[in-house]
Order: C-alpha cells, then sequence, then structure tokens
C-alpha cells in the first residue's frame, strides 16, 4: 500500500537541494593533483632528497638540477653535491624544478621538486563598468602566489540546472590580485540573479571562496569621471566653476550618469557635497574669498543602480579676486610705521609704483628714510617761541609793578591828614594853544623805539 503523497514545498526543497549538490559536484576545487615522481616541499622549509634505498657504499653519486627555462629543450643542467641524499634547506620559489642523481654516468633517480604554499581563500568582488562592458570579478592577494597556482571562476543562472560557464583567471603582479572576466550575451536581462563561484588551487592545496549573487545591474561602477577643472569666474569672489567629463567607458548617448561633488578650503579639513548633479559642470557659490579649494567628482549610474565610482583626482582652484584688493594689500598711500632703531618705512602711493615699474622695466621700488627735517623750520619754530617767552614776561611784569603799587596804597597808616597837592611847574597853557600834533623828533641813529612804551612800565 502507498503512503501518503509528499507535500510539494518539500518536493521543491529536495529538487532544490539536489540542483545545489549538482552545481557543487561540478566545479570541485581540492589540490591539483601531483605527479607520481613530485616532491612537494613549502616555501622557507628544508627537504631532504634521496637517490635509492639500498645501493653500495662506496660509489659516488652525483646530483644535478636542470636550469629552469632550459629544460624543454635540452638545455644544460647545474652540477649540485654528491652523496646519496642531497639537503635543500630554506626552500624559495626558484627552488622548484628537476633534480636527477647518477652513478658513473648513469641515470638512478629523477624528481620533481615542487616549492608551493597552499592559496589564499578567495573574497570575490564583481563590478561592470557600463551596461555594454564585461563583469570583472577580481580579488587581492596579501603574498605572492606559487607558479603552480591556478585560479577559476563558475557563473550559472541562479535555480537553473544549466551547466555553469567556467573562466580562467589572470593575476596581475602589479596589482597583486586575480581578475577574472565573465562574458555577458547580448540582450541578457540585468535583473536576473546569478551565482558566482571561486577556486584557487595548486599543489599544496585548495581554497575554494564563498559564492556571490550578483545581478547585472547591481554591480554596475562606472569609471570615475575625467579632465575636472576649477575655474575662477571674474567679478565673483564667491564662486568657482568645476567641469568635468564622463568617463571613457561610459557612451552618454544611451545611458546617463548623476554626479556628486564635493570640495573644501584647504585649511578645512571637512567636504561639503553636492548631490543629484546631473550635468557635467557645477557652480560654487560659497566658496571662500582668496582661498585655494581642492574639488572632486564620482560618479553613478542615472537611476541609483549599483555603487558610486571612486572619486576623481583633485583639482584645485581659487576664487576670482578684485585687483584693487591686491593694491591695499600692498599698504595704504601715506603711512609710517616707526621702527625699533628708529627709523621709519615709508610706503608710496600707487602711482609712484606705477612710474616708477613703466620706468624701470617692472621693478617695483620700496623707499626707507629717516625722519629728518628742513633747517628753516628749527628757526622759525624757535624765534616763534622766543617772541611768546618775551610778551609772556612783559605781562607778568606789568602786572606785578601794578599789584606792588595797589599794596602800598592799602597799607596807609590810618590818622594821616590828607594833603593838598601843590603842582611843580607852571601850569598848562589851555587846549587851544597846545597844538595837537608835535613836531617829530628823528630818532636818533641805531635806537630801538616802541610806541607807547610806558604802558608796560607805568603804575597807572
Amino acid at each position: 500500500m502507498a503512503g501518503p503523497p509528499l507535500p510539494a514545498a518539500l518536493l521543491f526543497l529536495l529538487l532544490l537541494l539536489l540542483l545545489l549538490l549538482a552545481a557543487a559536484a561540478g566545479r570541485p576545487c581540492g589540490p591539483a593533483g601531483l605527479p607520481r615522481d613530485a616532491v612537494l616541499g613549502r616555501l622557507g622549509a628544508n627537504v631532504m632528497l634521496t637517490c635509492w634505498d639500498e645501493g653500495p657504499a662506496n660509489v659516488t653519486v652525483s646530483w644535478r638540477v636542470e636550469e629552469r627555462g632550459v629544460a624543454a629543450v635540452g638545455g644544460r643542467s647545474r652540477q649540485l653535491a654528491e652523496g646519496n641524499t642531497l639537503h635543500l634547506q630554506r626552500l624559495r620559489y626558484e627552488d622548484s624544478g628537476r633534480y636527477s642523481c647518477s652513478v658513473g654516468g648513469r641515470l638512478l633517480r629523477s624528481l620533481r621538486l615542487l616549492v608551493e604554499e597552499p592559496p589564499e581563500t578567495p573574497r570575490v568582488s564583481c563590478y561592470r563598468r557600463s551596461h555594454d562592458k564585461d563583469v570583472l570579478c577580481e580579488w587581492p592577494q596579501r603574498t605572492k602566489p606559487s607558479p603552480g597556482t591556478r585560479a577559476t571562476l563558475w557563473v550559472k543562472r541562479r535555480f537553473s540546472a544549466e551547466n555553469a560557464t567556467e573562466q580562467r583567471c589572470r593575476y596581475f603582479s602589479k596589482a597583486r590580485k586575480f581578475v577574472c572576466r565573465v562574458k555577458v550575451p547580448p540582450g541578457a536581462d540585468d535583473t536576473k540573479p546569478l551565482v558566482v563561484s571561486t577556486c584557487v588551487n595548486n599543489g599544496a592545496g585548495g581554497s575554494a571562496g564563498e559564492d556571490r549573487i550578483i545581478t547585472l545591474s547591481s554591480v554596475l561602477k562606472p569609471d570615475p569621471p575625467l579632465n575636472v577643472t576649477v575655474e575662477a569666474l571674474e567679478k565673483a569672489p564667491q564662486r568657482l566653476r568645476v567641469n568635468w567629463s564622463y568617463p571613457s567607458s561610459w557612451d552618454p548617448r544611451f545611458y546617463w550618469l548623476r554626479f556628486q561633488v564635493r570640495y573644501r578650503p584647504e585649511p578645512a579639513q571637512t567636504f561639503t557635497e553636492v548631490d543629484q548633479v546631473m550635468t557635467t559642470w557645477l557652480d560654487i557659490r560659497d566658496a571662500w574669498r582668496g582661498t585655494r579649494h581642492v574639488v572632486q567628482v564620482r560618479a553613478q549610474e542615472e537611476f541609483g543602480h549599483g555603487t558610486w565610482s571612486e572619486w576623481s583626482r583633485e583639482a584645485v582652484g581659487i576664487p576670482w579676486t578684485d585687483p584693487r584688493d591686491l593694491t591695499s594689500e600692498m599698504g595704504p598711500f601715506s603711512s609710517q610705521f616707526p621702527m625699533e632703531d628708529g627709523t621709519s618705512w615709508v610706503t608710496l602711493p600707487p602711482e609712484l609704483f606705477r612710474d616708477a615699474a613703466d620706468g624701470a622695466g617692472g621693478a617695483v621700488v620700496e623707499a626707507s628714510a629717516r625722519s629728518t627735517a628742513s633747517p628753516y623750520t628749527f628757526l622759525v619754530a624757535g624765534g616763534s617761541l622766543l617772541l611768546g617767552i618775551a610778551l609772556f614776561a612783559g605781562i607778568v611784569v606789568r602786572y606785578r609793578q601794578t599789584w606792588q603799587t595797589g599794596g602800598r596804597r592799602s597799607a596807609k597808616p590810618e590818622g594821616e591828614g590828607q594833603h593838598v597837592l601843590v603842582p611843580l611847574s607852571p601850569p598848562s597853557p589851555p587846549l587851544s594853544d597846545t597844538p595837537l600834533l608835535s613836531s617829530p623828533t628823528p630818532p636818533a641813529p641805531g635806537g630801538l623805539h616802541v610806541t607807547n612804551l610806558d604802558y608796560f612800565f607805568s603804575g597807572q
């Protein structure tokens, strides 16, 4: 009697498990097969090669090694030490080769020495430079792999029973990484998931990487933008114009890119970022005046598929500066700055600099002079000072006599009678008989006459 039928979900899981096992069985990743006459040696280890196990002890055994690159054409071999055993210490990759021992010219044994290390486990990352390019999968290597190391990559559609596509990978010594190229057939669906598997093996062992599930659209990663330039805009001290171009691997006639721009003034450590730029240019409107700016640009597929490219190379630029600001930075028109030694720096007006530059082939003249004054200036100042002192002294003497006379009048004794003043000279004639103007007396030669001099020395 037949049992109950299995649920549809369980059947689906069993089928999926069988498919996965079949896929895994189709891409084994073990150590590469070694020939029977091969001897494996680890890098840096010691190894001993034996010619024969039992033989006469009184014979001389000679060892030779075929030099690399000439064995295939019957080239020369190099003589080594003699003896039934050959000791090799601190193996290097260059020690790999075919070693043979002989007695009296008769070959007794030939061994192939392989100096190898087990390969590193690959950690694969895949990317595609544009919609019409193949997929590149790569992984880095910490150390250089041994010469016999092989790397293989398989790609197949997920949940499909079709056979996987096998690709050989190439090692690039300068970049120190393996790179595999996956061919994308025309018209392939960018949204269908793919399974990527890798295996690296040599005579010392094999190592398989984790399977990666990708889609053609998710691995899009454009190259960085090219020809990034930064230009100053005239009469705009806070603006910069950034221009760039599409990478050569991306054709803008069918697919576009969106860009991200970041910039910073050189004293600052953090960048300012501008997103969603659909053009190949951008105006920066908040640049620092007269400051050098660093600018970078990166790109992504216009609808956000895939990842951003790497940042472009740094481009630098300085905003426009008014030439008048540069002239004012040379110094004010008339300023003197005293120095410690008593000198002062004199700044000439810009017109004099231009005239000097025109007359002297563009040379800029800077003058330094000691503060000096004309001797006539000292004479005028000294005379004025002496005249002021004389006038001040005359006024003091005048008021001093007034103070002394007033003091004597106030000190007159009480009770002293009043006396009538008796004129000592004959009375003056009437006013009508006195001429209004007297005839001027000629001054004595060489004398100094001051009009109304009694005003300063009289007691009245």
